[in-house]
This record gives C-alpha cells, sequence and structure tokens, in this order.
C-alpha cells in the first residue's frame, strides 16, 4: 500500500491504494470525479522528492503528494 496526501485547496483526506507505479496512482485517482479536475495541475512528490514520470515504481509504504499550484505575492 501507498498513502496519497492532497495538500493545500483539494481538501481530500489522505488515502491509502495498492500502486506498483504512479501510473496506477494516476489511474485511481482519475476515477474520482472530484480529482480529475485538479490533476492536470498539479505536481506530484514521492517521499518530497518532485517526479514527472509516470513510470516511477513505487514501494510499499510511500507517500505520494499531490501538489496543486500555489501562488502569492
Amino acid at each position: 500500500m501507498v498513502i496519497v496526501e492532497f495538500l493545500g485547496p483539494i481538501g481530500k483526506a489522505p488515502i491509502q491504494i495498492e500502486a506498483n507505479t504512479l501510473a496506477d496512482v494516476s489511474a485511481k485517482l482519475k476515477e474520482d470525479a472530484e480529482l480529475t479536475g485538479w490533476l492536470e495541475k498539479c505536481a506530484v512528490a514521492i517521499n518530497d522528492s518532485m517526479v514527472s514520470d509516470l513510470s516511477v515504481s513505487l514501494k510499499e509504504g510511500d507517500r505520494v503528494s499531490i501538489l496543486p499550484p500555489v501562488c502569492g505575492g
């Protein structure tokens, strides 16, 4: 199992899912209509390291963070 956390204004509680790659996580999250609008805009980190390749392998206990865009001044 991996933990998927949703940061900032996404407003969803963390979930645990079975996933071998980041592509598996993406497919699972796209099943949630509330998330589909966010997923195209968000960055992704695995255990606090930014990633952009969906083929990245995951291991038991990894933490996948979904990071929405932010702005400030």
